[in-house]
């Protein structure tokens, strides 16, 4: 991109086209070289449209606002679907509460991004085999294959918004990344809008209470629900048309998490020594280790995101290449821990889907550390670091297509 920028810096026709095609890749490939073309008129009112930071909220078309509205509360009617048709919540929630939301989203992609009728159709048709498989599953609370497919199959859904996300561009890493940064600006406005919703809630069910009307169950069937429902939906929205609204929070957490996650997995590798916790032996234990490798895979994978958007200097790459290394040892560890517990004890669901789980991170880890370390002194090669997180995409999506629904088949749904 940086390439045709420069190629094209007066072809202004040309330049709007390749604005258009990518618009996140565009500013940031600008932004790396506009130093290099400053002097240049066309780069000077480039410069000025793509960094020129708007004060006031977009809110969209009318159209949009319509599509909004109707979907977050389609969402509500989706999520109180057991109070309407009289479903035990217990069996409804854990199988469905993907559908609450995804299905939405992807709608959204869909429209925005005009994806073609074709690509429709898959989307449809694999949300439709997706929701009868997951609800014909047998309803044996101990199955741990059940289990499983009701975890992954969430992950399953989101693989499908992204495919609803890139549109027509399926192999383009770019869009990709897009993807993913789109995800990491999601949290951080869904986090926000749910602390202030929650904290209209406080505020409304306390005021009630001081005149003696107790509206907490009434307040979180009705506003509650369709409140956390929307939530990601309303998110969207705001991140999609208001860029700049987290543009610059997101990177500071990422600033601010790296080193803290750096030092607390340090401190926390010589506890674990210390305190003499056995992994190996001590399935509780083993559990909560891969919650931790999963977490800190996602902020390395956030924080590499947002690192490249942003240009981030020696210091960020240093502190994520040790972050990096720090978690192919915790990585390292579990995956040890899994081979020793299916040496002893044979191989069951879950250990092959840890063990599934953890080869695939560990192999990823690798490729991004690998590229984290080539980047150290050239930042140009953060591009690389992005490759070979995109790479990778497609491959966690096939992983929870076999635990979602090969595992239940392979081991007899026990």
């Amino acid at each position: 991109m940086k390439k045709e920028i420069i190629d094209n810096i007066r072809n202004p026709r040309q330049l709007e086209a390749l604005y258009r095609e990518n618009k996140t890749t565009f500013r940031r490939a600008f932004n790396l070289i506009y130093q290099e073309i400053k002097e240049n008129t066309t780069a000077q009112i480039w410069n000025e449209r793509l960094n020129f930071e708007r004060n006031e909220i977009s809110w969209g078309t009318n159209k949009e606002l319509a599509f909004i509205i109707i979907a977050s509360f389609l969402a509500g009617l989706i999520a109180k679907i057991p109070e309407f048709a009289k479903i035990n919540p217990e069996y409804f929630y854990p199988r469905n509460l993907g559908f609450v939301v995804f299905p939405l989203l992807m709608a959204y992609f869909i429209w925005k991004q005009k994806v073609e009728i074709k690509k429709v159709v898959i989307i449809s048709v694999t949300l439709l085999i997706a929701a009868i498989y997951i609800n014909s599953l047998p309803d044996n609370n101990k199955s741990d294959t059940l289990v499983l497919a009701c975890m992954h199959l969430p992950l399953f859904l989101w693989t499908v918004l992204g495919f609803a996300f890139v549109g027509d561009k399926l192999n383009n890493y770019q869009k990709r990344m897009d993807f993913l940064r789109y995800n990491g600006d999601l949290i951080v406005m869904t986090a926000i809008i749910l602390l202030a919703g929650g904290l209209m809630a406080g505020i409304t069910v306390g005021l009630f209470s001081l005149i003696d009307v107790r509206i907490q169950q009434l307040y979180f069937q009705y506003v509650g629900i369709w409140g956390l429902s929307a939530a990601p939906i309303l998110g969207t929205y705001l991140v999609q048309t208001n860029p700049q609204l987290v543009s610059k929070v997101a990177p500071i957490i990422a600033k601010v998490f790296t080193p803290l996650a750096l030092v607390t997995l340090v401190v926390y590798l010589i506890a674990v020594i210390y305190t003499g916790k056995d992994p190996y032996n001590d399935r509780e234990f083993l559990i909560i280790f891969n919650l931790l490798l999963v977490g800190v895979m996602a902020l390395i994978l956030f924080s590499i995101v947002e690192t490249s958007k942003n240009s981030g200097s020696k210091i960020e790459t240093l502190l994520l290449l040790g972050l990096a290394v720090m978690t192919i040892v915790i990585n390292g560890i579990a995956l040890s821990a899994i081979v020793f517990r299916i040496s002893e004890w044979g191989i069951t669901p879950n250990r092959l889907a840890v063990l599934g789980g953890n080869i695939l991170m560990l192999a990823n880890l690798l490729l991004v550390t690998y590229q984290l370390f080539r980047s150290v002194n050239d930042q140009r090669e953060v591009e690389n670091v992005e490759n070979s997180i995109a790479l990778f995409l497609p491959v966690y999506s096939i992983w929870t297509i076999l635990v979602t629904f090969v595992f239940p088949v392979l081991f007899g749904f026990k």
